[in-house]
């Protein structure tokens, strides 16, 4: 069950109240099919909630009152308003002028308002449940249109806190700079999510499934579908990806672009030292098909710190992006989950002191 709090965790944790003494410290049934995802701590019942159940799978930024600029959510729309990643993200299909041609149509749209402080600032609390390929519901530190989110803490042992907060990714603004922020997580894939809302609008306004245009469907090695593709490949080895499959029912023409989605993979800050590319080749002038070759045994099968060879290395992450040609353009989703091993333990056996001394 997934509950997409906006400003209502009060709500919430009224719910909860009644079970507070009688379930506390306890695994209840009910509160383990619960997925939570709230837009920051709108008062004190988000931490009442975390505190009280920590075994509750719970998704939220943590600042301190008030300073909704550090949240990650407000990646949604928030570059103007908050000041942040200046240049970055791009602010074009935010504005009330886009909104007004785009959104603000019809029996559905016209009934959006204009908005005083910054548009769909709860939204990534649902986009965090549109399953186009991209994100996994029950992973939020693999990212997805609602944003990026590790737990907070790791340890098996104390609370076992089930609390997802903000992480970062890097990415290329419309400046060409590169950009690494909580709010990345999320201003990342604007343009495909307004993109995505204005085709949803018009699907609003006639009944006639060709008046409006639709998601490409997303085939790889023959697996159509949302859900993760997992393969297991050693070290230095190359498989390869075919999306052949893929079509439009729309008929329209499609570009495809595959990419490394490398923070997933990252257990810390350094991405860019920890986790290096994998060698992605098109086998075909449109790119449905492409040759993946993972890292070396001691880039992605050895220990963070000592560099010491390990059998089973990085979980390393592919995204395919299949965008259309219609109006507006839609973008589908593939995660191609890829686990590299090192069977025979190759790579460097001499031992690090610190991770800085291996990394480049």
């Amino acid at each position: 069950m997934d509950l997409s709090l906006g400003r209502h965790q009060c709500s919430c944790a009224s719910s909860f109240q009644a079970q507070a003494f009688s379930e506390r410290g306890r695994v209840c049934p009910l509160r383990a099919k619960l997925r939570i995802y709230t837009i920051s701590d709108q008062d004190d019942t988000g931490a009442w909630i975390r505190n009280t159940f920590p075994d509750l799978f719970y998704i939220s930024s943590i600042h301190a009152w008030n300073q909704y600029g550090l949240a990650a959510w407000t990646g949604i729309a928030g570059d103007n308003y908050y000041g942040f990643d200046q240049g970055g993200p791009d602010f074009t299909k935010l504005t009330k002028e886009w909104l007004k041609e785009h959104v603000q149509i019809g029996p559905l749209g016209s009934a959006y308002p204009d908005y005083l402080f910054i548009p769909e600032g709860d939204t990534p609390t649902f986009l965090y449940l549109i399953q186009n390929g991209l994100g996994v519901p029950e992973r939020p530190e693999l990212g997805s249109w609602g944003g990026r989110y590790n737990k907070t803490d790791i340890s098996p042992h104390g609370l076992g806190s089930n609390h997802y907060s903000d992480a970062t990714d890097h990415v290329v603004g419309k400046d060409g700079k590169t950009y690494k922020s909580n709010h990345a997580t999320i201003w990342r894939w604007r343009d495909a999510f307004q993109n995505d809302f204005a085709a949803r609008i018009q699907w609003t306004l006639s009944p006639e499934l060709s008046s409006a245009n639709h998601h490409p469907v997303i085939s790889v090695n023959g697996s159509v579908g949302t859900a993760p593709i997992y393969f297991t490949a050693e070290a230095s080895t190359s498989i390869t990806l075919d999306a052949g499959g893929t079509y439009d029912p729309d008929g329209d023409s499609l570009t495809f672009k595959w990419w490394q989605y490398r923070e997933p993979t990252a257990s810390q800050w350094w991405v860019t030292a920890e986790v290096q590319e994998m060698k992605i080749e098109k086998q075909d002038e449109e790119g449905r098909v492409v040759k993946v070759t993972l890292p070396t045994p001691e880039e992605c099968c050895a220990d963070l710190i000592s560099r010491a060879p390990v059998a089973k290395g990085q979980e390393l992450h592919l995204i395919l992006e299949v965008t259309d040609s219609g109006t507006p353009a839609l973008t589908s989703y593939r995660r191609i989950v890829i686990q590299a091993t090192n069977k025979e333990l190759k790579g460097s056996k001499v031992i690090r002191d610190a991770i800085g001394d291996a990394l480049p």
